[in-house]
């Protein structure tokens, strides 16, 4: 297991944020993370805007959009990671689409990844037997683990499979849709999640996906070791005058149902 992995077994209740790196606007993404540290994140997700971006629901498309429309590139990303790095105590997680990585440079990337630290990655577009068949000596040569995501589909078989081939933790998908709903969790998604409680896995699951307040987070991290949160976060930022004081209001929220 990874270093990710270890840091999420040994907190409760872990409280991962996802965001898109220069949204809400350009030159954002260093402010945010030191924030979202501050303010108490466990995990940091950031997001590299990609044009199409299937998996994703409106409210981080449209993110993407503007991220893309601010002048985001990759290279300035690496660039603003390096320069905060001896700042940042907890792991940070690249999230993007495997077009942008073959674009970019597979080894490349990989490589930058590693000269930063982050040993995690998840790419949802990216086939599990693909992943294993050409591209996992690369991620091991680099010490890079990328997630994979289960869904209330994914059969015992698949489940027990990705178990064993992961390093890091995997994403429970909360619904089999797109990202940002907000509605309760309904009867089918708890017994999916009491699958996920009963079954022995070797690495940490977080659940995403429709999760967006505090009931929702902790209802979640009944049934496993913590919760990933993008969209309401997303929302919640998007009109903030004073980013600092709106992040930690966002954790507050979610962690003590408070401000």
């Amino acid at each position: 297991m990874n270093n990710t992995g270890k840091y999420i077994l040994n907190k409760k209740n872990v409280i991962s944020i996802y965001f898109t790196a220069e949204y809400p606007y350009k030159e954002c993404t260093k402010e945010i993370i030191l924030s979202l540290q501050n303010s108490g994140a466990d995990l940091i997700e950031i997001g590299i805007p990609f044009s199409d971006p299937l998996a994703d629901g409106p409210v981080i498309q449209n993110s993407s959009s503007h991220a893309l429309k601010n002048g985001f590139n990759i290279e300035d990303l690496f660039n603003d990671l390096k320069s905060i790095q001896p700042k940042i105590n907890i792991p940070l997680i690249l999230m993007g689409y495997f077009n942008t990585l073959f674009a970019y440079g597979i080894e490349r990337f990989l490589e930058q990844c590693k000269t930063i630290g982050i040993d995690t990655v998840i790419l949802p577009d990216l086939p599990l037997d693909i992943y294993c068949k050409n591209y996992s000596n690369v991620f091991e040569q680099y010490d890079v683990s990328p997630v994979f995501l289960i869904t209330p589909q994914t059969s015992t078989e698949r489940i027990k499979y990705i178990n064993s081939i992961s390093n890091t933790f995997i994403y429970a998908v909360a619904d089999n849709s797109i990202t940002g709903s907000d509605k309760d969790f309904t009867e089918k998604q708890l017994l999916y999640f009491k699958k996920i409680k009963q079954t022995s896995f070797s690495v940490p699951v977080m659940i995403g996906f429709g999760i967006s307040d505090n009931k929702a987070f902790h209802r979640a991290c009944e049934y496993a070791n913590g919760a990933i949160i993008g969209s309401a976060f997303i929302k919640h930022i998007e009109k903030s005058k004073n980013m600092k004081e709106s992040i930690r209001n966002f954790i507050n929220k979610i962690k003590f149902g408070t401000i």
